[in-house]
Parts: C-alpha cells; sequence; structure tokens
C-alpha cells in the first residue's frame, strides 16, 4: 500500500513538472523552448501582389534551414492588416509600416513593440495583350481611364475593387483619393489580371512587377508571350516614357513605386526574427533584387534590361 501511495506520489510530482514546463514554454506567448531563429513553425500573412517573390524568398530559407516551417497565406493587403491582432500570425508583409497610433495599440496588446521596417520598392507594372496597339501611357492617361472619363476604350484590370494594396495605390496615388469608375473590374488575384489581358485586346492591367520581372521563373517567362509591358511618362523628364526597370526605380524616373514592408511580432528570438533577418540582409535582398524590386537594405547593380519573353 505504501508502494502505490508512494508511486502515486512521484506521478504527481512528474505531471505537476510537465504542467509547469508548459506554463513556462507558452506562459509569454512564444511556441515554445524549441524554436530558434533558423527551426520551428510561424504563420505569416502576406500581400497577395508580392506572392512570386515571397514564394522565392521562403523556398531559399527553408532550403538553408530544414528544421524551419514558414507557412504563408496570400491575401489583399487590408486582411493581412487586420491579422496582426491574431495571435496565430506572426508576421505580415505589406506596402506600409505601422502609424504611431497602430504602434501604440498593438504595444499595449502585446506588453512590447512590433518591430517593422522597409525591404524593397516595387513598381506597379502596366500590361496590355500582346497584340494592343498602344504601348506608352501618360499617367494622365492612367488616371482618366480610371476615372471613367478616357477617350482610350481599355478596361482596366485590379486584383480586386477594394482592400489589395494595387487599389489603394491607385486610389491614393492617381485618383488622390477618389473613388475607382465601373470602368475597373477585380480579377480574383494577380494571375487573373494577367490571364485576363492575355486573353483581351481592350484590356489593361496593373501589377506588382515581380509577377513578371524574374526572367528565371518559367511561368512568367510564358505570361511575357501574352502580354507586354507598357512604357509610362517619365517622372521629371520631357518626352520620355520609361519601364519599370529597377534603374528607373532607384533613379525615382517610373512614377509608380511603393515599398515593401515587414512587420513581426516577437520579443524573442525566434524564426520571425530569423526570417525577417534573411528578408533584410544579402540573401534576400538579392532575391529581391532577382526579382526587379529594388532592395532598400543593400545596394547591387541595378538592372536596365528589357522585361521581355525574348
Amino acid at each position: 500500500m505504501k508502494h502505490v501511495k508512494f508511486s502515486l506520489k512521484r506521478v504527481s510530482i512528474y505531471l505537476f513538472i510537465l504542467i509547469a514546463m508548459v506554463f513556462v514554454a507558452c506562459g509569454d506567448g512564444t511556441p515554445g523552448t524549441r524554436e530558434t531563429l533558423t527551426s520551428g513553425t510561424i504563420r505569416v500573412s502576406a500581400d497577395e501582389s508580392f506572392k512570386p517573390v515571397i514564394d522565392s524568398q521562403v523556398k531559399v530559407f527553408e532550403a538553408q534551414h530544414p528544421g524551419a516551417k514558414i507557412i504563408v497565406d496570400y491575401k489583399p493587403e487590408a486582411e493581412c492588416l487586420r491579422d496582426l491582432t491574431n495571435d496565430s500570425v506572426r508576421m505580415v508583409i505589406v506596402t506600409r509600416g505601422l502609424s504611431a497610433e497602430e504602434e501604440k495599440l498593438m504595444t499595449e496588446k502585446y506588453s512590447y513593440k512590433p518591430r517593422f521596417g522597409s525591404m524593397a520598392l516595387d513598381a506597379v507594372a502596366v500590361i496590355l495583350n500582346n497584340k494592343a496597339t498602344d504601348s506608352t501611357f501618360r499617367m494622365t492617361d492612367l488616371e482618366s481611364m480610371v476615372r471613367g472619363t478616357s477617350s482610350l476604350k481599355y478596361k482596366v484590370l485590379l486584383d480586386g475593387t477594394t482592400a489589395t494594396s494595387t487599389v489603394r495605390f491607385v486610389r491614393d496615388s492617381i485618383l488622390k483619393g477618389d473613388n475607382l469608375s465601373k470602368n475597373v473590374v477585380a480579377a480574383a488575384d494577380s494571375r487573373g489580371v494577367i490571364e485576363y489581358v492575355s486573353k483581351h485586346n481592350d484590356a489593361i492591367g496593373m501589377i506588382g512587377v515581380s509577377w513578371i520581372g524574374n526572367r528565371e521563373d518559367s511561368s512568367q517567362l510564358s505570361f511575357l508571350e501574352s502580354v507586354k509591358l507598357a512604357q509610362i511618362e517619365c517622372r521629371g523628364c520631357t518626352g520620355t516614357y520609361v519601364q519599370p526597370y529597377q534603374a528607373n526605380i532607384a533613379m525615382k524616373r517610373y512614377p509608380m513605386v511603393r515599398p515593401l514592408y515587414y512587420i513581426l511580432k516577437e520579443n524573442f528570438e525566434g524564426l520571425g526574427s530569423g526570417f525577417s533577418n534573411f528578408l533584410i540582409y544579402e540573401k534576400g535582398q538579392l532575391i529581391f533584387s532577382r526579382s526587379y524590386l529594388l532592395p532598400t537594405r543593400m545596394q547591387f547593380d541595378v538592372r536596365t534590361v528589357n522585361i521581355s519573353a525574348e
């Protein structure tokens, strides 16, 4: 009988220790003691506009660190920002940082400051069907098209009509806060924009340049067999039209440019910190460069070659 009591007592002690270890591992909001800068599992919400380049980043990072698993959910930007209040999402990737008020609210919610910073500059590319006769546009042409007042009879395709970063860019930077016209049509996503434009001569699309800028991606090369990049009136130039090459982004000649940010909710050296470090240092910055975004943390030779299927 004493032996049974002793065994039960010992089991109770072991159980108490196990429960205590679980609370120590999880009580501060971390996923456990086994997560490191290069191992563990995290969820990331990323703007769908950047899917090709973020897929490349994750692929290389996980190949270098087999113990790491980064699960990326691609969504419209507004949904990504809402996920900042979702405890299961460690990082979001969007086209802006936090406002002072947002930073304050998140600090109060989590009892630590979220980290955020820019990683690269992206160009909003304008694409047309390869059979379209037009290939150059002024910014006033694009503005009149999205307002529905243009004499150019193009249907404008965006990757949504409300919550995406491209829609926000068009509203804020082209329409100066005004609403989109009925001439603007929503595709399901950036791939949907490309597919629609490839089949319709009267369509014009706006997408992130990473969808068609990476010549090492066979799917992007196939896109360029059916669509072409428009040239847009150069900012600060006279009578010059430019495409979204890195040199034109760097020299501020291409007029439609937006930043790419990470926002990280992590107060320890976990996998989120490891992945964000990867994105802002040499290897991640080189991947941005190869995808025709302009890295903002490190300098590489900028590319001026044509983006085409040739």
